[in-house]
């Protein structure tokens, strides 16, 4: 058996997992895994998980006290819950079968290897007692208890926003947040887009779809409005080609990035390309997409970070500044109405390769990643 890796917690005992050979669903282990029959040995009840982050839990359980004495082991059966609207050809995922000390609970489980962030799963437990011939011994499978694990926290986000500012590249100026989308949307009547207030003419936030990493602590929770404010190198102005629709929606900058906005940093990905997308969030201070930010994400300075920036001037005007070797997506947390800006159609073309809807992040790249579940 290869040791995988030692658990160091304040506040549970250190535990030593390692690999066992994979078994079925029923719990019958393969002749040569090491496990001889089913003993009487206490069956673990009442399993309680807690402490969950986006890749280790905490778990404990009631045992009878009658052979508690003979444990050795316990044998951890951690599967991924089966996902029925998943592609029936797709392989399925591989069951992940653990083997700990037996240690004073609870223990933790950590692992990124194993343990993917917003991901539901499936664990059971089982007592062992190693034999002088290296064989197990061991008890009935408890029940199967469900649980899922936790978005990335602020640390995990603060190792993104760090892999990000080391590509970002220099600063460019701009002067207006855009939108795309196809014409239907900007147009009086547009009942199909339920991110439109037509009889109000505003564009409303929408719930954040999932694109980008697995465990961002934004996708399916934070409402917002998508907007991009990247500028070609040549020209200083945005790119007349869009993946979203050939009709764009302009704004002068400061109505929605001024000194009352607070910036976060919200995510890291690719797409297996070479381009890097930053999602940046703009809240106005105090309002309900700002309080849903604070303590989630990590807060920028609004006028010296590595991605978007807004200065005040000695005049006092605003003037604002966008990274060059990174696409932001921007996404403004509150209404905004159509009549403070234009819609104009854009020259070129709808470059549907580059949609970033849905779309999931390329988790073999090493420019993006950090070392928990993708």
């Amino acid at each position: 058996m290869n040791v995988m890796e030692p658990l160091h917690s304040s506040n549970s005992p250190t535990v030593e997992l390692k690999s066992l050979q994979l078994c079925d669903q029923e719990g019958t282990e393969s002749a040569d895994s090491g496990i001889g029959d089913v003993d009487d040995l206490p069956v673990p009840q009442q399993i309680q998980i807690s402490n969950i982050t986006c890749d280790s839990f905490k778990i404990s359980w009631d045992m009878d006290s009658r052979g508690r004495e003979r444990i050795t082991h316990y044998f951890i059966d951690l599967n991924k819950k089966e996902n029925k609207k998943e592609n029936k050809f797709k392989h399925k995922d591989v069951p992940t079968k653990l083997v700990a000390k037996a240690v004073p609970l609870p223990m933790t489980v950590r692992g990124h290897w194993f343990l993917s962030p917003r991901t539901e799963y499936t664990v059971a437990v089982q007592t062992a007692a190693k034999q002088p011939d290296g064989d197990y011994s061991v008890s009935q499978w408890s029940e199967i208890i469900e649980f899922c694990t936790a978005d990335y926290s602020t640390a995990h986000l603060n190792q993104l926003l760090q892999k990000a500012e080391a590509i970002a590249g220099r600063m460019l100026p701009f002067t207006v947040f855009y939108r795309n989308q196809q014409r239907e949307y900007f147009q009086q009547a547009s009942p199909s887009y339920r991110s439109r207030d037509a009889q109000c003419r505003r564009m409303l936030p929408a719930v954040k779809d999932n694109s980008g990493s697995h465990g961002s602590p934004i996708s399916s929770k934070l409402e917002g409005i998508f907007f991009s404010c990247n500028t070609e190198f040549n020209t200083g102005k945005p790119p007349q080609d869009s993946p979203y629709g050939p009709y764009r929606f302009q704004i002068q900058a400061d109505l929605l990035f001024n000194q009352n906005t607070n910036i976060y940093f919200g995510d890291f990905y690719c797409m297996y390309t070479s381009y890097h997308y930053v999602i940046l969030v703009l809240a106005p201070d105090g309002s309900k997409g700002d309080v849903f930010c604070k303590g989630r994400l990590p807060a920028l300075d609004r006028s010296n970070n590595c991605f978007l920036t807004c200065t005040k001037e000695d005049d006092g005007s605003l003037s604002f500044c966008h990274a060059q070797d990174v696409i932001l997506e921007v996404i403004y947390t509150e209404p905004v109405d159509l009549t403070l800006g234009t819609v104009s159609q854009i020259s070129g073309h709808q470059l549907m390769s580059l949609s970033t809807l849905n779309a999931k992040k390329d988790p073999s790249c090493k420019i993006c990643n950090i070392s928990v579940g993708r």
